[in-house]
């Protein structure tokens, strides 16, 4: 009877470790999926470096997070947003877009995070020997922002301050020598950078990312315009409140920082009324 009794021990204990074995995987399941979490981010093509910074911050706050990005022209990102892309937060680099998407009810109370200047930009030996915005009509080859983007707006609107101030030549001029209109403000920067084009429009910290590749010249603030950029959560967003939490820190002390630190003029909370 001793001897049985010990069998029935022994295959007890191995019917217990079995189970064990069987539950772990089970038990060990909402872990990984709590890994698993992605936030979708559509940003204008000028937050790229910024935004990827702030983004670490983010990541390290919330350890189960990733972060992931598509940068864009801002007209491009917000036609996607139109269509259907789940995303949980879009930052735009004009009003007009986001308040595009705010008009159909998409976002959530959409507030101003920075600003920014437009500059000149010529390649780093400046073949067109470009001194000063005034020297841009004697340009023959301009890479500038389509009119539909963010930065080819505030393009034409320099350009028709610039007439008013100069006559109408000026901008007739301008206008002439363009040799392409590209769709973000990263695209014109490329092609200056490259040679292919004498000057171009970009934001001032567009030109910062380039600095062994592009000189800056500068708009005069009589003509120049300030660019705001406006940040929201999606209302259809998948994970809404980790978008929230991204838009608070964007929108922080902490968030202004970086932002400064990358040649954003950045700006307390505004939402456009």
């Amino acid at each position: 009877m001793h001897g049985g009794a010990g069998l029935n021990r022994r295959a007890a204990l191995r019917f217990l470790l079995v189970a064990l074995c069987l539950a772990t995987p089970l038990w060990a399941t909402p872990a990984v999926a709590a890994e698993a979490q992605e936030l979708t981010v559509f940003a204008a093509a000028s937050l790229r470096e910024v935004f990827q910074a702030l983004a670490l911050t983010f990541e390290k706050q919330h350890p189960n997070v990733k972060v992931g990005f598509n940068f864009a022209g801002s007209q491009d990102l917000r036609v996607q947003i139109a269509h259907g892309a789940k995303v949980d937060v879009f930052a735009s680099a004009d009003w007009k877009n986001m308040k595009l998407l705010a008009n159909q009810g998409m976002v959530l109370s959409p507030a101003v995070f920075a600003r920014n200047l437009p500059v000149v930009v010529v390649p780093k030996n400046n073949p067109a020997k470009v001194a000063n915005f005034s020297d841009l009509p004697r340009v023959t080859h301009l890479v500038l922002g389509a009119s539909e983007t963010p930065i080819g707006a505030y393009t034409d609107a320099i350009l028709a301050a610039a007439e008013k101030l100069h006559g109408k030549s000026f901008g007739e001029k301008v206008r002439a020598s363009v040799r392409s209109r590209e769709l973000n403000v990263r695209q014109v920067l490329t092609k200056v950078a490259l040679g292919e084009g004498d000057a171009g429009i970009v934001y001032r910290t567009d030109a910062l990312t380039m600095p062994d590749k592009v000189q800056v010249i500068e708009i005069p603030s009589a003509l120049n315009v300030v660019a705001e950029y406006p940040i929201a959560a999606l209302k259809a967003a998948p994970r809404p409140d980790l978008a929230r939490e991204l838009v608070k820190l964007v929108l922080s002390k902490e968030g202004e920082k970086v932002l400064s630190a990358a040649g954003f003029n950045a700006a307390e909370a505004q939402a456009k009324k």
